[in-house]
């Protein structure tokens, strides 16, 4: 398939994402969930972790959602068609950004494809060419969640990109100690000090400066790290996948909860949620990583 063009103009997303944000609030669009946060330790990570003030917004649109589906006989797709007052820029011809309506974080967006495409679908060169083509202009946390045991809500394909750092405290992203620990080998690909199944790698950060040839370059170390792990001969190709412009992290999915507490890719990023007190309760008392590894993988 033809890698076609990036539509987007360079240094002009960052400004969009803040004006679209603005005019969302103001408009009623963007429905944003405020948080409380706290850091919990473990295994020298010190975890973000969100606890929800309030869902009764979410729920609401979920329970609208159902009974669109209800009376159409079809599946709700909020991407199809999406909100145009949530839209903030073209990428390229398969692409386009919008923000994620129901933020927790600040100026989170979603990177969509314009026609249908399933959620557990592998990532193409297309989807890289959009990544990258936002990286350029807004250094942020990129991340996939590949289906339902993976933490995704929709099954329209999207990536997701939220803005560095993610804590106020710290480092950029909290697992980052553990990345700059990392020892790569002759394939360029390694594992980290985590207790469960995943690869790393890094990335060239001058990729920004050619979003084209960057992405094929991505293309290539996604179909490594994706080998690495297992994914081609695993019965569930669950998995999360982030990446930063400097590296890039696959880990497979085994279930998407850990008792009542769901796990996306921010997660593995040190970055966790939880809906009330009693899941905190239980988030402190087992722990944090103990929590990642009992979604992932084991060793």
């Amino acid at each position: 398939m033809a890698q076609g063009k990036i539509l987007l103009k360079p240094g002009t997303l960052w400004t969009s994402v803040k004006e679209q944000t603005e005019h969302a609030f103001q408009c009623g669009a963007l429905l944003s969930i405020p948080t409380e946060f706290e850091f919990v330790e473990q295994d020298n990570v010190r975890f973000l972790v969100r606890i929800l003030s309030n869902l009764n917004r979410k729920k609401a649109a979920k329970e609208k959602q159902k009974k669109q589906s209800a009376t159409s006989g079809q599946e709700f797709n909020p991407f199809l068609p999406y909100e145009k007052d949530l839209f903030v820029a073209d990428i390229s011809d398969t692409h386009v950004c919008i923000l994620n309506k129901f933020n927790v974080v600040d100026y989170h967006l979603l990177i969509i494809t314009r026609a249908f495409e399933e959620q557990e679908s592998l990532l193409t060169l297309e989807d890289f060419t959009a990544m990258w083509g936002c990286l350029a202009d807004f250094d942020g946390l990129a991340f996939y969640n590949s289906g339902k045991t993976a933490g995704a809500s929709q099954r329209h394909k999207h990536l997701q990109l939220v803005p560095l750092p993610l804590a106020p405290l710290g480092p950029q992203i909290p697992i980052e100690p553990l990345l700059k620990a990392a020892q790569f080998q002759d394939s360029n690909t390694t594992s980290l000090k985590l207790p469960f199944i995943h690869a790393f790698a890094p990335l060239n950060s001058n990729w920004v400066e050619s979003p084209l040839a960057g992405a094929q370059a991505t293309l290539e170390i996604y179909r490594t790290l994706h080998h690495a792990v297992g994914l081609d001969v695993r019965q569930s190709g669950a998995y999360n996948l982030l990446a930063t412009r400097e590296w890039m992290l696959i880990i497979p999915r085994s279930q998407e909860h850990f008792q009542s507490i769901s796990v996306n890719s921010l997660g593995f990023a040190g970055a966790l949620l939880v809906r009330n007190a009693a899941e905190m309760e239980i988030l402190k008392a087992q722990g944090p990583m103990t929590i990642l590894k009992n979604v992932a993988v084991s060793n």
